[in-house]
């Protein structure tokens, strides 16, 4: 299996991908119980991503996982089945972050509001972010998973959730690149995960998935490139922002 890390490969320069599973496996059915699965309307187009319970009612994502309509499905494992551990939410308000830029992806970090509250139970948990401007060491192992596509040229992606564990890497592994989109690279809010040569990455469908490391969220599925490493939001750079956000709301 591979992981990549593409949902809306349309909407990023020829070549890119972010938000799918390369090289990974099928996740243990339930084992990741903070995982969300993101349906996006946006007009006629339908599209999707990952995303990561931090309240009962609010999720974590991707801001470039926007759209006219969402809807959230918690407790999920197989995507094909009707399983009774599924929660199926509405949002009631996608909150991304302000300085977010669709060009070049910064501040890729959105809030999406529930509609209701999720029932937390064996199948449905949060999980806990890190502390602020706290750093993930280069060389940390963590994982990623989501719905997206194994395979490069796949046009869906997969039923059933698939995971990989990646590598931190150093920052310079991104900024030594030139092309798109590490040459948008930004050590303070972003992160380089996943080396080139294991091919172990996330892809097209899994953006807004979590990095996990150590039992905590560490980085959001972003973008990258059509191999590792992959860039993903630095999540204790928003912390402040991400705590501000769900007490106004």
């Amino acid at each position: 299996l591979t992981l990549f890390l593409l949902p809306m490969a349309f909407l990023l320069p020829p070549g890119t991908w972010a938000g799918q599973i390369i090289r990974g496996w099928e996740a243990q059915p339930h084992s990741r119980p903070y995982m969300a699965f993101l349906k996006i309307r946006n007009g006629k187009k339908v599209s999707q991503c990952g995303g990561f319970l931090v309240r009962r009612n609010f999720v974590l994502t991707a801001a470039h996982c926007n759209g006219d309509e969402i809807t959230v499905t918690l407790g999920a494992h197989d995507l094909d089945q009707e399983e009774t551990t599924q929660q199926e939410i509405p949002i009631l308000r996608q909150l991304p972050h302000p300085d977010y830029s669709k060009k070049n992806l910064k501040n890729d970090i959105m809030l999406l509001q529930l509609a209701g509250r999720a029932k937390l139970n064996k199948w449905v948990k949060t999980i806990s972010l890190p502390s602020a401007k706290k750093r993930v060491k280069p060389g940390t192992n963590c994982s990623v998973a989501g719905w997206g596509i194994t395979e490069r040229g796949q046009k869906s992606g997969a039923s059933k959730l698939q995971e990989v564990d990646v590598e931190v890497l150093e920052d310079d592994e991104c900024l030594g690149h030139r092309t798109w989109p590490y040459c948008h690279y930004d050590p303070s809010t972003m992160m380089c995960v996943g080396r080139g040569e294991l091919g172990k990455d996330s892809a097209k469908g899994d953006s807004g998935g979590p990095l996990v490391c150590g039992g905590k969220a560490q980085g959001i599925v972003s973008c990258g490139g059509c191999s590792p490493p992959g860039v993903y939001t630095k999540l204790s750079h928003f912390i402040s922002w991400i705590q501000k956000t769900m007490r106004r709301s």
